[in-house]
């Protein structure tokens, strides 16, 4: 393992901005912590609003990721209390917090570790802990003390494993009583502990041991390569990676559908992530591939992402494996249930739901699962260290798992829950939706109230800056993981089904369809050119077919209902003169929205619609149709853009001006599943008798 401290970066004043400065370099490397996993520390001072300089110590907050983590990522503690309670023999958890939170400097900060007192005990400034490939590939197999030995000598103090929390920081403390001159205690199934008396000292130890850990593996695997799988080194699987992703295009759909929770009114749907390296390719394809990826997992840092075990699919049918993959969920299910109805579980806690959050299928790789992209995303990332180094213990010897009452212990930890509890759940989290011309005002309002309410949006439009734009725009807003641009022209299937596979690949399937794509022109029928009035309908009718015909096929194979939300317009009820093409294009792309919601109304999907009237922006961004049709309609009426926009109105019931917004608020309705309802259009429009839907 490289050492990455430069002293030209380094700071060389202030102990937290060290301690912030090593943590990130330990946060930046995968294979000592993953995903807010391990933890930090430095003892320091500070002064009180009295003036007087007190003993403190700052922790890494639980859950805070050291990669990015600042200042702000370590909780600040008042020191000299919390060293007092080494001499109590129990503390509960509730009450651990309890104190822990009483000494807290400033109230507002996020809770601190589970592990606040094993940093307190330490008799060191400051203190590292984490979750090493190489150092949990020692200690989770049988000899792990013999292997621990010949890796890093003498000199580290080897636990058992303990419960994280105040009886392993007894532990922590006693180890460091009785031998004075320790810097490092190696955690069975935990990881590793280093101190120091400077942010440098104890990262250097943490490189050096991890390094010699790396060493000592790679000379019993006998191979240049740590892609060892069963005892084999396999560097390249029987399974291509494009093969991999093929397989796993054409399942995602099932896999997601079977893995959603359904119920009269709603759908808590999952978003996936296919995890297919040549390793993990190996891996489940090895002779002991089975036998290795249902051991316990490698520390019980990560149950909560997990689960105590992953869902393996023995000899997959890809060319029909619903009713394999529906089987093999149900075992699943009574499996997780048998082991939460095994152990007791604490008072005030529930049961996780019990589908898999990663599924082992030969010949595709692991199929990891979150209630969002970044949760399906971690799992994946812990499911590759498992894979690294499961497989580097099975080419070593054998596998020894932590025990299940362990395992159940920390899994069902409310300490541990709240790492990853929202207080909210939004109500399309785990939704993926697509959207047609969502570069347009309407469009760009619906992308945002989408992602408000939790959903990943697929945004789509042509080519082009108005698109990018809108795509960099919601990502700085509502993150990366939640926004997939792709550029597609509706008129073209080809760009349809390629548009559609693209969201399968990136989360595992659709599940709400907005098609907004549209444009008009302004012509009398009498002026009219037919070449003129198919390029309308080329776009209004042909795509909303395309995409309407690829969202039933798609919901069909996922299998678990689904929505369409067409944005039409009042002009489907309320025609106007000049502008025939665009009322009669939209008037049949509406029909066929009708269509679609008898058509497949069986399998669960709804198709209704929202009829928006003079719609002129989304803040700056302008709307298409009224940048063509605008000229010619101030022109006709002698207005200026402002007081066209009064025209509109004042010629509405309410007087109101409708906005891009709106529509979005009306599409939300549907998505969101407010009503049983089918079939049916909301104006958006004031109030327009003419245009009422009848």
């Amino acid at each position: 393992m490289i050492n990455r401290w430069l002293d030209s970066e380094a700071p060389t004043t202030g102990d937290l901005a060290q301690r912030v400065y090593s943590g990130r370099l330990i946060g930046a490397e995968r294979q000592l912590v993953l995903h807010g996993g391990g933890n930090a520390s430095v003892k320091t001072t500070h002064t009180d609003l009295l003036g007087q300089r007190i003993p403190v110590i700052y922790v890494k907050a639980s859950g805070a990721d050291m990669a990015v983590a600042g200042p702000e990522g370590y909780v600040g503690l008042r020191l000299e209390y919390l060293k007092r309670l080494s001499v109590l023999e129990t503390l509960s958890d509730q009450e651990m917090i309890n104190e822990i939170r009483t000494q807290i400097l400033d109230f507002r900060c996020p809770n601190p570790s589970l592990e606040t007192l094993m940093h307190v005990f330490i008799p060191f400034k400051y203190a590292d802990h984490t979750h090493p490939d190489a150092i949990l590939t020692l200690t989770n197999q049988t000899n792990a003390e013999a292997h621990i030995r010949g890796a890093l000598g003498n000199d580290v103090v080897i636990l058992n494993y303990i419960t994280p929390g105040f009886k392993l920081a007894r532990a922590v403390h006693e180890a460091f009583s009785e031998n004075p001159r320790c810097r490092a205690i190696v955690l069975m199934y935990h990881g590793l502990i280093t101190c120091g008396e400077s942010a440098r000292e104890s990262y250097d130890l943490t490189i050096e041991l991890v390094s010699r850990a790396e060493e000592y593996i790679q000379s019993k695997v006998k191979s240049d390569l740590l892609l060892t799988v069963a005892g084999q080194v396999r560097a390249t699987p029987a399974t291509t990676l494009s093969v991999a992703s093929q397989r796993y295009k054409a399942i995602a759909p099932i896999v997601r559908g079977a893995l959603a929770l359904r119920t009269e009114d709603s759908c808590h749907r999952v978003i996936l992530n296919h995890l297919a390296t040549e390793e993990t390719l190996a891996f489940v394809e090895s002779e002991r591939g089975r036998e290795v990826a249902l051991t316990p997992p490698i520390t019980t840092d990560y149950l909560v992402r997990t689960k105590a075990f992953p869902l393996w699919i023995d000899n997959p049918d890809f060319d029909n494996i619903a009713p394999q993959l529906s089987k093999a969920i149900a075992r699943y299910r009574q499996q997780y249930e048998a082991y939460v109805g095994r152990h007791k579980m604490q008072d005030g806690l529930l049961a996780f739901d019990s589908l898999p959050r990663v599924i082992f299928i030969p010949g595709l790789g692991a199929i990891c699962v979150g209630k969002d992209a970044s949760a399906a995303r971690i799992a994946a990332d812990i499911t590759a260290q498992s894979v690294a180094v499961k497989g580097a213990i099975a080419a070593m010897g054998d596998y020894k798992a932590i025990d299940e009452a362990d395992l159940f212990t920390m899994e069902y930890r409310d300490y541990q829950h709240a790492k990853v509890a929202t207080t909210v759940e939004l109500p399309l989290c785990g939704h993926v939706a697509l959207i047609t011309g969502a570069a347009g005002a309407i469009g760009s309002a619906i992308c945002r109230g989408l992602l408000e309410h939790g959903a990943h949006v697929v945004v789509t439009d042509l080519p082009g800056e108005a698109l990018d734009g809108l795509v960099g725009q919601l990502r700085a807003l509502y993150g990366g993981e939640h926004v997939l641009g792709v550029a597609m022209d509706v008129t073209d299937a080809i760009a349809v089904r390629g548009a559609f596979a693209e969201a399968v690949s990136v989360w595992g399937g659709i599940d709400l369809l907005i098609p907004n794509a549209g444009i008009a022109m302004v012509s009398t029928l009498e002026d009219m050119s037919l070449e003129a009035f198919r390029k309308v309908q080329r776009v209004n009718v042909d795509g909303t077919l395309n995409v309407l015909s690829e969202a039933a096929r798609l919901f069909r194979r996922q299998g678990s209902g689904g929505d369409i939300v067409m944005v039409s317009t009042k002009n489907v009820f309320a025609p106007g003169a000049g502008f025939g093409a665009y009322s009669a294009s939209k008037a049949a792309a509406h029909q066929l929205a009708r269509i679609a919601s008898l058509e497949l109304a069986s399998i669960d999907v709804r198709v209704n619609m929202v009829a928006p009237d003079a719609v002129f922006s989304d803040g700056y961004r302008r709307s298409g149709l009224w940048k063509d049709i605008g000229p010619d309609r101030m022109k006709a009426r002698g207005l200026d853009e402002k007081g066209l926009e009064d025209y509109y109105m004042s010629r509405n019931l309410l007087k109101a001006s409708i906005k891009a917004s709106h529509v979005a608020s009306a599409v939300l309705f549907f998505a969101t599943r407010q009503t049983p309802t089918t079939g049916a259009t909301i104006p958006v429009d004031g109030g327009l008798p003419d245009a009422t839907p009848r």
